[in-house]
């Protein structure tokens, strides 16, 4: 269900305000369930006397669509994706494919179709043959008769055959806009319209405008905080209404990643989409923040900024464990089935192709006495099965092991029961400029690490001697790195004994410079473009 916003019910947006500082509303597009950031910010924010409503997007995983993370309430929106698909992409396509259905249900149904056709053939001949069905023809007629049907069939099973491919080649060119006319026509669309054309090229984005909307409006904040980009279109243009009806609304921007060294989405248009997107908006934002120094510097750059972002690192909660439940943490070994003395290899993260996942199972082999986890949002992940049928043809699957996330407040001490911390991401552009969630969860954990050499991380991680460092998608040096480690980890984890060392990655330091940003807002300055 989306939140109830009726008159006296705990979603209703004229309650009394909770927070004495003003009214903050976060939004993010997700289900707020898994996204660490967002939960720490709310609960921190509310902590500092803030009234924090987070609202999310409703999965229909979740078992409920309102709750507390500490003081801050959140609640989820249903998001009706509507405009993610455009009319022509329900029609034909005759000059693209001419011989293509119009869908692939189409096309699933003929297939059906002249299966059943063919299956009837058969067992009409069988009933013949069997002297169990007569003809006025007579047996030898009837059966020299059921030749032309069946010839007619096969040759309409292998018309539709060629049909559903020219199909599932049409989907193809839809998913990925990848052919001459698309690249000619987003081309197009850039051109003329600009920073606009995402209204053309993915119109999608209107989706969470229509859903979050009104709930903001209803809301009415004083400052808007909007994590990534989809969000930041959404609070833009909440703010502008605002300002219009007479209310001072201020907009924070929560930048998580440098939005065109994205490399993940199959649909070519997407990308060059959203990034006018981003450039239409954030113009509105007052203040700016994100994940790390480097992309601090590139949204000033590319968006001429006025002020460097503010940089708030997504560090652990080192006091959350405790202030959030007494609930004993999970042993990471005993749902593993192994003992104390067994090396256990962790990975816990968003698991895709480009996080490098693969090469763990594909060192196993030369590693015989450890073990590999991957701590993902599921274990029923398209790609988490990949690396568990992987790891079954190398003979290692009894080393292999997937768990679903815990809760974030449990997450340091969770892997704490881990000998190392593996991050073997691939060399993409927004790898390269950040020291990103796990790096801290595995130091704060204080876990050796081995990296791969994407360059951040690489150098800090070479600085303090937490860890070894490997070349990314080489399987013979990343199980050189994870041998040095095994071999002596005392080495590495004396890092952590370096006085200070841990106390800036905390999200307690970050809470401040959070804090600092809104209270700088209500105090009437900003840090974007537009004050």
């Amino acid at each position: 269900m989306s939140p109830d916003i009726s008159e006296n019910t705990p979603g209703d947006p004229r309650r009394a305000r909770k927070g004495t500082r003003g009214r903050i509303v976060m939004l993010v597009d997700n289900g707020v369930h898994g996204d660490s950031r967002v939960q720490k910010q709310a609960s921190s924010a509310a902590a500092a006397g803030w009234d924090v409503i987070l609202l999310g997007k409703l999965t229909g995983k979740e078992e409920s669509d309102t709750w507390m993370i500490g003081d801050a309430e959140v609640r989820l929106i249903r998001v009706k994706s509507k405009m993610s698909t455009r009319p022509k992409d329900l029609r034909g396509a005759p000059l693209r494919r001419p011989l293509a259905y119009s869908s692939d249900r189409v096309a699933d149904f003929r297939r059906q179709q002249v299966k059943a056709w063919r299956a009837d053939l058969r067992v009409r001949g069988a009933a013949l043959q069997a002297g169990e069905a007569s003809s006025p023809l007579g047996p030898a007629a009837a059966k020299a008769w059921l030749t032309v049907p069946r010839v007619a069939a096969k040759a309409t099973s292998r018309w539709v055959s060629l049909r559903t491919r020219e199909t599932r080649k049409l989907r193809n060119i839809r998913r990925t806009r990848s052919a001459v006319l698309d690249r000619a026509t987003t081309a197009f669309w850039l051109t003329t319209m600009g920073e606009r054309a995402w209204r053309r090229l993915d119109p999608g984005v209107w989706d969470f405008e229509l859903a979050y909307g009104p709930v903001i409006d209803e809301l009415k904040p004083d400052i808007i905080h909007a994590n990534d980009f989809r969000m930041l279109g959404v609070g833009s243009r909440a703010k502008l209404r605002a300002r219009a009806a007479g209310r001072k609304v201020q907009l924070v921007w929560d930048a998580h990643e440098f939005l065109p060294g994205v490399r993940s989405w199959a649909n070519q248009r997407k990308l060059p989409a959203m990034v006018a997107y981003e450039r239409e908006h954030a113009k509105y934002a007052d203040a700016v923040m994100t994940v790390s120094g480097g992309l601090a510097d590139l949204l000033q750059k590319s968006h001429k900024l006025r002020e460097r972002p503010a940089v708030v690192l997504n560090a652990p909660d080192a006091a959350a464990t405790s202030r959030f439940t007494d609930e004993p943490v999970p042993d990471i070994r005993g749902l593993c089935g192994i003992g104390p003395d067994v090396p256990l290899l962790v990975y816990s993260g968003l698991a895709a192709r480009q996080r490098g996942l693969g090469i763990m199972v594909e060192g196993l082999p030369e590693l015989p006495e450890a073990h590999v986890l991957f701590v993902a949002s599921s274990p029923e992940l398209p790609y988490v099965k990949e690396l568990m049928a992987r790891a079954e043809e190398l003979g290692v699957a009894d080393r292999v092991h997937a768990l679903p996330y815990v809760p974030h407040w449990q997450v340091v001490p969770f892997l704490s029961g881990a000998d190392v911390g593996v991050i073997p991401i691939h060399h993409w552009p927004n790898h390269e400029i950040a020291l990103i969630t796990k790096f801290f969860e595995y130091s704060h954990a204080r876990l050796p690490l081995v990296v791969s050499d994407v360059k951040t991380m690489a150098e800090v991680t070479r600085e303090t001697g937490q860890g070894e460092v490997f070349r990314a998608e080489d399987v013979t040096d990343y199980v050189r790195a994870v041998r040095a480690v095994l071999a002596d980890p005392k080495r590495y984890t004396a890092a952590y004994e370096v006085e200070g060392r841990l106390d800036e990655w905390t999200w307690e330091a970050q809470a401040k410079v959070l804090d600092s940003v809104y209270t700088r807002l209500m105090q009437g300055a900003g840090d974007g473009r537009n004050p």
